[in-house]
Order: structure tokens, then sequence, then C-alpha cells
């Protein structure tokens, strides 16, 4: 057996997705996504090369694409765990129930990663990124469990639509309708309106994982669930891959033609940037698919394993570190003492802030690698 056909079976023999094996090149993807949004989530300082924070406003950076992928990759592996489930025989009504307590517990510890330091019942921030994961992942499963394909794509539609429509005809006071400035837009007006003191600190009138935003974001999730009926398939590896960069290369196109009406945009999550997201992710875990998963390529993976086996657990350990880090002591935060100790002299200032984010970054890769090494693997 030689060729494409040996890549084949050795793809069938070390990910069989109906097997209820792990996706190695899924792993992977999780794992760089993790190990980025750790990086750009514990910056040393406010100085900051462009591509490792997010965009002002309108315009994208590699930063901008971290959460949605994670997102998306999430939809993923709905797919694939849940529906071995449905193939089991599992009750729909047990499913749902395990995705709703899963949900409230990376919600209710989302909740209280935000509350260190500064526990107040007045102003503690209602959402935020876990809490954004929670909701999505649990809408975009019940979506599922009514139907594989046509649920979540009419979904997609609807929800797209819905939003799009929104941003549009909702009038804010003194912007009217259509305004999508910072102040002037109706994603914000809802969440200044319902949530109230509630928004995130560093706005205090919106919060970028707000209300009428976390639409477009189940969108991403669900695009993941579609990506993943690919994988479930089985399809030969040429087939999965030739459609999984046909759907990649038609999401991006899909995105760039509406950005003639609407600007890409990550804290609105706009349809531009969820489109283009979701089209960049397709294109990643296709390429990944063929290099890991088709030609057994292995080689300086043990790190993007690990934090992928551990993605979640990663995560809430590096903002619950960086949150005590960023409030105690109160007079002088430990933040600022270890980054003036060790990279505050560093010039230029962007290249300080970096080198802290990489030893957080190196720290949690060795508790990553500790815990592959030890067969742990934290689930919620």
């Amino acid at each position: 057996m030689t060729g494409i056909a040996a890549i084949e079976a050795k793809m069938r023999m070390a990910s069989d997705t109906s097997a209820g094996q792990r996706v190695v090149s899924l792993d992977v993807l999780r794992g760089l996504t993790m190990a980025f949004m750790v990086l750009v989530s514990n910056p040393g300082s406010l100085s900051i090369y462009t591509q490792l924070d997010h965009a002002p406003w309108d315009g994208l950076t590699l930063t901008d694409l971290v959460f949605p992928t994670f997102l998306w990759i999430v939809g993923l592996s709905i797919t694939l765990a849940i529906g071995r489930k449905v193939d089991k025989g599992t009750p729909h009504r047990v499913i749902l129930l395990q995705a709703l307590k899963r949900a409230v517990i990376l919600y209710l510890i989302g909740v209280c990663i935000y509350s260190i330091g500064s526990f107040d019942l007045h102003t503690l921030r209602f959402f935020g990124v876990l809490q954004r994961i929670a909701i999505c992942f649990f809408v975009s499963t019940a979506i599922f469990l009514c139907s594989r394909v046509r649920g979540p794509a009419l979904a997609i539609l609807l929800l797209l639509a819905a939003y799009w429509v929104a941003l549009f005809a909702i009038p804010v006071p003194g912007y009217g309708c259509g305004n999508l400035s910072i102040e002037g837009n109706a994603a914000h007006y809802i969440d200044h309106m319902v949530l109230g003191s509630h928004n995130y600190a560093g706005t205090g009138t919106w919060d970028p994982e707000g209300l009428l935003s976390t639409l477009p974001a189940i969108c991403t999730t669900l695009f993941g669930v579609l990506c993943g009926e690919l994988l479930r398939r089985n399809a030969p590896l040429r087939r999965q891959i030739f459609q999984m960069f046909l759907g990649g290369a038609l999401l991006i196109a899909a995105g760039l033609v509406c950005t003639h009406w609407m600007p890409v945009n990550k804290k609105l999550w706009t349809v531009p940037f969820c489109l283009l997201n979701a089209g960049i992710d397709f294109l990643l875990l296709a390429f990944l698919r063929w290099l890991i998963d088709g030609r057994q390529f292995r080689r300086g993976l043990t790190l993007p394993l690990a934090f992928g086996q551990n993605a979640l657990a990663v995560y809430i350990l590096s903002e619950v570190s960086s949150a005590v880090l960023w409030s105690y002591p109160h007079a002088r935060p430990l933040h600022g003492q270890i980054f003036s100790a060790l990279f505050g002299h560093v010039q230029p200032p962007q290249l300080g802030s970096l080198l802290y984010a990489l030893l957080t970054l190196s720290i949690l890769a060795a508790v990553a690698w500790y815990m592959r090494l030890r067969k742990w693997i934290v689930k919620i």
C-alpha cells in the first residue's frame, strides 16, 4: 500500500473519530490556541505589540482570532463527544442535563474569577470569556441534538440575520439606527441598559462579551459543529481536506463580501468577523488534519498536545493566577513588582511586556506538561 492510500489507512488507525479516540490534529489546534490565549492574556504592561493586542475597534489582529477559534473548537468537540453519546443511545434529555450542569459550572467559575480582589455584588461582571463559552456550549448542544446538520446551519442563518437587523434597526438615543461606533452601536446600548454596573470594568458601559454579541458567538460555535460532522463521516482523507478547504474558502469569501456593509470588528463580533474567523479555522484544521493525522507528523507536538488535552484547566489557572497577581497586595500588586524587577528595564517596553508573558506561558507549559506526563486530564 503506497501513496495517499497508505496515508489514509494510517489516519484511520491513528484518529478514528467513530471509535471514540482523540483526534490528534484537533488537540494540537486546541493547544496552540490555548497557548496563544495565555500569551496575549498575560502581558507585563500596557505596552504591547500590535499583533499581541486586540484591534482598538474595527480591524483584525492575530489576537482577535484566538477566542473565537476556541469557541469554534468547542463546537467541533460537541459533535465528536456528544455525537458518540447519541450513537450509543443515550437519551437526549440526559445529554442536555449533563451539558447544562457543565455550562453552569463554567459560568460560575467565570463569575468567581472576576470577583477576585474586588468582590462587589453591585458591580460583579455577569459576562466574560468562560461565561460566553458556557452559554455557547449549552445552546449549541441543544441545537445539535435537534438536528446534526440542518439545525446548526439554519440556526446560523437565523442568528446572523437577526444580529445584522438588530445592529441596523435598533435606535440608539443620540445616534439613531445603524451606527457602529463605540458608543453608538445597538449591542453596547443594550449592554448599558440591561447590565448597567455589571458591565466589563474596563469600559463601564458595555461588555466585549455582552448580551447581543453572544448571538454571532453562538454561530461561531455552530460552525465548529458543522466541521465536526465532516470528521464524523470518516470520509477518505482527500475528501475531508477538500471539503474543509472549500468550506473555509467560501466562508472567507462571504466574510469579505459582507465587509462592504459591515466592518470586521471582534468587540462587536460582527457578521464579517464571524464568517472570516470560521473560514480561517476550517483552513487551519484542514492543514493540520493533512499534516498530523495523515502524514503522521509528531515532531515538537508535546507541548501543544499538553495544552490541548487540558485547555480549560490551563486557562482557568492562567486567569486565577493573573487575577491574584494583579490584585494582591492592594497597595502594590505582585504583578507590578515582578515585572519591574525582571523586565522593567528592558527596551523597547513592548519587549519587556512580551518577556513577562513568555515567562507566564513557560510556567503554565510546565504545569501542562506535568499533567500530560501523569496522564491527568481535568474535565468539567
